[in-house]
């Protein structure tokens, strides 16, 4: 059975950024043109025409991630992913890739704490395949559900919590972050993987329970993009899900009680791990505004400032200056009920992580107190849109980007909005946002070491 590649934690702000510097076009002229329309069933239909290239794309977004999970029952949006294209009467197990494969098409699916993204490419002529499949199993997986379709995807997801956390060098890490990090009630406090346990205990009942609440086309929005007829297509997809009952619209668990715009640490949080790793390496996370409001944008350009390419801070204090780290990164994983600013650094060999620490937190001290110069926020600001416009290229993308718009916004066409708002963020915005959010005090520091073992 294909292991599917799983995106835990795509960061759509943080891809879109920021618009060139003067001379290129301004930010309300950035546009991807679509059409939008609402089925009566509530299924959301966003259409993106381009005959530029012979292919065509299918996105269908779920607003379930991990967030929305009951307790207990960890891991399930992640383990849903996988049931997905475990076959309905009309498409049995296997059928949905290789119908589709056989027409020369291909498909992948992620998830993340907010949703699930589900997405075909094909060249034209398959649409209609396409279509079928994706409504097929909208309208039945849930009732074709087995034990034995369960156990199976339910190794799979096991194994690939083995392979791509417990035994990947520090991916533990992203195991024991959120829950530093988070308060046991939060709906961030667990990674999107599940645990172990709660994925053994899940039963048929559960999943087809999980199915029929947040599988549903009122909450569902569907991306068609590339080389297609808009008015054709539309005509399919109603055909195809418009008969597709719905119960309305599920509602959003939220996170009541907490504030994204304050963080719910009062003291500093450290821990020391031991792993199968040959260098030490510090992890420093802190709480952040959600996307898309107040200070994200600008946390995403210190991110950029701090560890994109040689010329940033840290990559300049740390690796070639001081040379006490090997690499560092920086940066926003966003998200709607909060997100997370994140630092990793891994030590040469023989420094210790103190210094590594001490060196780490002299240059987040320049950012929170000095407004940054002017030549290093353009750098960040071109950085951003150069991987803007290069995801603009491939039709893949643009339905990506139509659609997290929408999950997220409630607008596809958010894109002109987006890139103002780094466009606008000044340098002493930059600094008011660091010294706001990134406080020594209020952060975890989490330290992997290496196994007495490993280091002989």
């Amino acid at each position: 059975m294909k292991v599917r590649r799983t995106i835990l934690a795509p960061i759509l702000a943080g891809a879109l950024a920021v618009l060139a510097p003067a001379g290129r076009a301004s930010a309300d002229e950035v546009k991807i043109p679509y059409a939008m329309s609402r089925l009566d069933n509530g299924l959301t239909v966003i259409l993106h025409e381009d005959h530029a290239l012979p292919i065509v794309v299918v996105n269908v977004s779920y607003k379930v991630g991990s967030r929305f999970e009951q307790e207990h029952r960890s891991g399930f949006a992640h383990l849903f992913e996988h049931l997905m294209f475990m076959g309905t009467r009309r498409a049995p197990t296997k059928m949905f890739d290789a119908w589709m494969e056989q027409s020369g098409g291909w498909n992948n699916a992620w998830t993340n704490n907010d949703r699930t993204d589900y997405f075909d490419v094909a060249p034209p002529g398959t649409l209609p395949l396409l279509l079928w499949l994706e409504a097929d199993r909208l309208r039945d997986l849930g009732t074709f559900m087995t034990k034995e379709k369960l156990d199976a995807q339910r190794d799979v997801v096991r194994n690939e919590r083995r392979q791509s956390f417990e035994n990947r060098p520090y991916g533990k890490v992203e195991l024991r972050i959120p829950e530093l990090l988070y308060p046991a009630n939060h709906p961030y406090h667990h990674n999107t993987i599940g645990s172990h346990e709660d994925l053994e205990a899940a039963s048929v009942t559960d999943v087809k329970d999980f199915f029929a609440t947040w599988y549903d086309p009122a909450n569902a929005s569907l991306v068609v993009a590339g080389d297609f007829d808009v008015n054709a297509t539309l005509k399919q997809i109603k055909e195809q899900f418009g008969a597709i009952p719905s119960r309305g619209v599920p509602k959003d668990p939220g996170a009541p009680g907490f504030d994204d715009q304050k963080t719910t640490m009062t003291a500093a949080v450290r821990e020391t791990m031991e792993d199968h790793v040959e260098l030490p390496k510090v992890f420093m996370a802190w709480q952040a505004p959600k996307s898309f409001s107040k200070g994200d944008a600008e946390l995403d350009l210190v991110g950029s400032i701090l560890s994109s390419g040689k010329a940033s801070r840290l990559y300049q204090a740390l690796v070639y200056e001081q040379k006490i780290a090997q690499s560092v990164e920086a940066g926003m994983e966003s998200g709607a009920l909060g997100s997370r600013f994140q630092i990793n650094v891994t030590a040469r060999p023989g420094v210790s992580l103190d210094k590594l620490e001490a060196a780490i937190d002299k240059e987040l001290a320049r950012v929170r107190n000095e407004p940054v110069k002017a030549e290093e926020l353009e750098r960040a600001r071109n950085g951003v849109v150069t991987g803007f416009v290069r995801r603009l290229e491939s039709v893949r993308e643009r339905a990506s980007i139509l659609n997290a718009y929408f999950a997220q916004v409630g607008d596809p066409g958010y894109v002109a909005k987006d890139l103002a708002r780094y466009e606008k963020a000044t340098a002493e915005q930059i600094r008011d946002a660091a010294a706001k959010y990134l406080d020594p005090n209020t952060r975890v520091v989490l330290r992997v070491i290496p196994k007495p073992e490993a280091a002989k």
